[in-house]
């Protein structure tokens, strides 16, 4: 951590000042693995859905399912980039 000098006075972040901060990460961190795996989970049964209604010749059933597919596939990959994010402003902060 590194401190500015303004006018003889010392400021800082000071970073120990949360006393929650490990509990804090370990809950969002738990909250991303549960937003992926509930995203996982809703791709394997879009993908189902899709297959079985193609399969039946039901097209409205299978659109959606195909969307389905796509936002599930979207979610998984935004829930990833959070994780990825946060450790990087993490990182970034501890340099400020």
């Amino acid at each position: 951590m590194r401190a500015t000098s303004i006018l003889g006075a010392s400021v800082g972040p000071d970073f120990g000042a949360v006393s929650g901060a490990g509990d804090l990460r370990t809950i969002v961190g738990a909250l991303l693995t549960y937003g992926l795996i509930i995203a996982v989970l809703m791709l394997v049964l879009c993908a189902a859905t899709w297959a079985i209604a193609s399969g039946s010749g039901n097209w409205h059933t299978a659109q959606k399912a195909k969307l389905g597919c796509f936002v599930a596939l979207g979610g998984a990959s935004l829930t990833g980039a959070a994780l990825t994010w946060a450790n990087w402003l993490l990182g970034v902060g501890a340099h400020l």
